[in-house]
């Protein structure tokens, strides 16, 4: 038989075993206490053969609704995006999907180069001069700058807007349980972060206040305002959750005084995938860079002046004295990483302002229709790419009869806002042609008066 791996046979289990002087597994895990071993065969299907296997994991697969076929209006921070052919060409060549990690300089110039153009373009899109080598993914992110920000100003408050992602919200819960730091969430008003109330909250007590920019609505916040309301206290820190597509076109959250700028590059050469995984990245300020999360590639020249890269500034504490670490970041995102980077270097400047163009473009388009509709939008500010309806119905109701049409509806918010019921968070992408559109437009017309 043809197999793609290398199976043990029981004339090799036996070799193995006389190998260390043992006759048998029996014998080999005698050691561990007869009272926590399992009684009991595990409840499992009986094992079958590689070909019987491999159709029923297809068939298992089939039933799932995928892309190809459907088409998707949903985001809610996963997105379906355009990406170039040459991304899967590069990320499945052996030397960088089997890599690991690049401990070694000497033999992963290659690997630390791909982080090191992926951080300066993180570093342009974001407008900050320092970015490291990716996180597990936009929420982890997040919360590291979280914790970043009360260990730099020896705080323990966090104010977080409730316009940012959800899920988001509750990673920072999560790590911020652990650093005994106690999270205050910003209520919204019209799509937007509530001033008032976020100013009510500001003294100097407060190490940081999370924005997302566009926010979980799709909407822009008046970035300039909260920008203004932090800095009357120089200690507290704006950090920001933004998506890098957006970037192309909206101005750099740099530009507004942010401290901290994370996100998901998911937007960039990578598949949506079942929801991960992803690539989340970490950009600041050179006051920062020796509390950055994570690994920093760097630029540097070999004895003989030529060019070459290193990982520095590692503040992990595998790196460094466990008390000094400021994060517990283990592994990185390095194909991910890569496959951004490549789908930003293919993309290049101009394309990516031009496909946030698009995104802008098409989504204004679907919301016009869906107006005319007589359907309302539930908030009235600027947005990217996605926006919030508010339908006579039951977005479950909606969606079920969507699926049936061929297309993948919006986010149904109630879920995550109580408050919004009948609310749905509909994404429109660059890759959503203006027929995909009429189409789901036609098909909610239907179901909302049928």
């Amino acid at each position: 038989m043809d197999f793609r791996y290398l199976p043990m046979t029981e004339n090799d289990k036996k070799d193995m075993l006389k190998a260390i002087g043992v006759d048998s597994s029996d014998e080999l895990f005698s050691d561990i206490p007869k009272d926590i071993l399992l009684k009991e065969p595990l409840k499992l299907k009986k094992p079958v053969s590689e070909a019987e296997l491999k159709r029923e994991l297809t068939q298992m697969a089939n039933k799932n609704y995928n892309l190809t076929e459907y088409t998707s209006f949903l985001g809610a921070g996963v997105y379906d995006h355009f990406i170039p052919s040459v991304v899967d060409h590069v990320i499945s060549r052996s030397e960088f999907y089997t890599a690991y990690t690049p401990y070694q300089p000497e033999i992963s110039q290659g690997g630390l180069q791909a982080i090191f153009e992926f951080q300066t373009m993180i570093s342009e899109l974001t407008g900050l001069p320092i970015a490291n080598s990716s996180m597990y993914d936009g929420g982890t992110s997040l919360a590291e700058a979280v914790t970043l920000s009360a260990g730099q100003t020896r705080r323990k408050k966090v104010l977080v807007s409730k316009t940012v992602h959800p899920e988001s919200r509750e990673v920072i819960e999560t790590y911020a349980r652990g650093q005994h730091i106690d999270v205050i969430e910003i209520d919204y008003k019209d799509g937007v972060t509530d001033l008032e109330q976020l100013e009510a909250h500001l003294d100097e007590t407060i190490a940081g206040v999370v924005i997302q920019y566009p926010n979980f609505f799709g909407q822009i916040e008046p970035m300039a305002k909260i920008n203004k309301l932090i800095k009357n206290d120089k200690k507290t820190m704006f950090i920001v959750s933004s998506n890098p597509l957006a970037l192309g076109f909206l101005t750099p959250p740099a530009e507004f005084g942010a401290d901290i700028v994370v996100g998901d590059t998911q937007v960039f050469g990578i598949p949506t995938q079942f929801g991960g995984p992803h690539c989340g990245y970490f950009a600041t300020t050179k006051k920062l860079m020796r509390k950055v999360p994570g690994r920093l590639v760097g630029q540097t020249v070999d004895e003989e002046g030529k060019r070459g890269f290193v990982l520095t500034l590692q503040a992990r504490e595998q790196h460094i004295r466990r008390d000094k670490a400021t994060s517990n970041i283990c592994s990185n995102q390095a194909l991910n990483a890569l496959a951004s980077a490549v789908a930003m270097s293919s993309i290049g400047k101009h394309g990516i302002k031009k496909m946030t163009l698009l995104n802008m473009k098409k989504a204004r388009y679907a919301k016009q229709k869906i107006q005319d509709l007589g359907v309302d939008i539930a908030f009235s500010g600027p947005f990217f790419n996605e926006f919030v309806i508010k339908l006579p119905k039951s977005v479950s109701e909606v969606n079920d009869y969507l699926l049936e049409k061929g297309i993948i509806g919006g986010y149904d918010l109630q879920t995550v806002y109580p408050e919004l019921k009948n609310h749905m968070l509909v994404a429109v992408t660059e890759v959503r042609t203006k027929e995909e559109i009429d189409t789901f437009v036609k098909e909610l017309g239907v179901v909302l008066n049928g």
